[in-house]
């Protein structure tokens, strides 16, 4: 059998929607569990076009807000498959706010999500490879291989990682703690 390759463009999935103020929190600002749902269907919606399979969610890396979203703007999630393993899949999401009033645009969150392909009963299946042309398709993967071996070293400095509680105290003391 030939191994398949998709182009990333092949799988860019783009979800527009207005916020309402239903999706707003007690601030009157979008509530930020709302975009993460958003985000994980966005980044579902692109993996499985990717796999051709339906696909979970193994892994988010990093969310962080860096704007606010306000009522009446227009949200807009841009996603494409950024790395993929064998029967992973890293789906870069990029989110930005626009202002329909007058055309401004925020950038308010980029985040990473693993999605796993499976098959009819459930078990990962492979998935096809990726097919890198542009050099930004080049600088995607790429950042995605160096974000796992860092991933890869923070977890094998905490698999290990023995906690004495005189030794760190004085650690604590630049903290905003009280120890007692």
């Amino acid at each position: 059998m030939t191994k398949k390759f998709k182009h990333p463009s092949d799988s860019v999935v783009v979800l527009s929607q207005l916020m309402l103020p239903s999706h707003s929190n007690f601030g009157g600002k979008i509530h930020g569990g709302f975009i993460l749902s958003l985000l994980d269907q966005v980044a579902f919606a692109c993996a499985a076009k990717h796999s051709e399979n339906y696909c979970v969610t193994a892994s988010v890396d990093r969310v962080d807000f860096l704007n606010p979203v306000e009522v009446g703007e227009l949200l807009t999630l841009k996603s494409s498959v950024n790395y993929v393993g064998r029967t992973s899949m890293v789906v870069g999401v990029r989110v930005e706010s626009e202002n329909i009033q007058n055309g401004a645009k925020k950038h308010c969150n980029s985040s990473y999500f693993t999605m796993v392909a499976k098959d009819d009963h459930g078990k990962s299946i492979e998935v096809p490879g990726l097919r890198l042309s542009a050099e930004d398709d080049y600088r995607r993967f790429i950042k995605n291989i160096k974000r796992m071996e860092n991933r890869k070293q923070h977890d094998e400095t905490f698999k290990n990682f023995n906690f004495n509680k005189t030794e760190y105290s004085e650690i604590l003391k630049d903290y905003n703690v009280k120890l007692e």
